[in-house]
């Protein structure tokens, strides 16, 4: 028993992957291929996937959006695990690093469960609700430049149904979150982003110290 959560050494780990972690081959292939280019840092971890999944599974989610696709790892996992008429809406505007993620969701058999636009993710976003996509979402996940996560958030909270799913990364940025020393413009941020996110009521909160942070915001009915 312990008042608070256990410090993940090397070893407890690989033991935690060992005994939770069941990552197909090509999710596999994937990360292996994503380790080899610089960047691979931003992509997320095979356990923080597999929990996305597990989510997306649990509220029977439909309709999905991803704020920054990288190397397409996480709207992998996601597609994988929607039903056969799951769609997810993705945001990104690298047309190199996405061009790896069309190769995995085409070989995975889901790409056309995938709708990519590579475009600024504030413009995307802004058109579906201009377009009147209110409440049309079951689940989102926001992995993107930190400097507008609360800008993402909002229109995130406009586009996902009441009872969805808000999922954003890195909210405890390698700890430097908590290290007053560190200030530049993507820590502060984060900073604000989660004292923000902590008096909203719209929400039902919990930030999770998987991987490198992750906050779960349910969107309350």
């Amino acid at each position: 028993m312990s008042p608070q959560t256990l410090n993940l050494t090397p070893d407890l780990y690989r033991y935690l992957l060992r005994h939770s972690l069941r990552e197909p081959e090509i999710l596999q292939a994937l990360r292996r291929e994503t380790q080899q280019l610089p960047g691979a840092q931003m992509q997320i971890a095979p356990e923080q996937g597999q929990f996305m999944a597990f989510l997306v599974q649990l509220i029977g989610a439909r309709r999905t959006l991803e704020i920054g696709v990288f190397t397409g790892y996480s709207s992998l996992a996601v597609a994988l695990a929607l039903p056969a008429d799951g769609n997810l809406l993705a945001c990104d505007v690298n047309p190199d690093t996405t061009q790896i993620a069309r190769r995995y969701w085409e070989q995975a058999g889901v790409a056309h469960k995938i709708d990519l636009r590579l475009a600024p993710a504030k413009d995307t976003l802004a058109t579906l609700i201009a377009q009147g996509a209110i409440n049309r979402y079951d689940f989102a996940f926001i992995d993107a430049d930190k400097e507008n996560y609360w800008l993402y958030y909002e229109q995130c909270l406009q586009l996902v149904r009441p009872g969805g799913l808000i999922m954003v990364d890195n909210v405890l940025w390698g700890g430097a979150v908590a290290d007053p020393m560190v200030q530049d413009q993507a820590t502060q941020a984060i900073r604000e982003f989660n004292q923000k996110l902590h008096q909203d009521e719209r929400i039902t909160l919990t930030l999770l110290p998987l991987a490198d942070g992750v906050t779960l915001a349910w969107k309350r009915p």
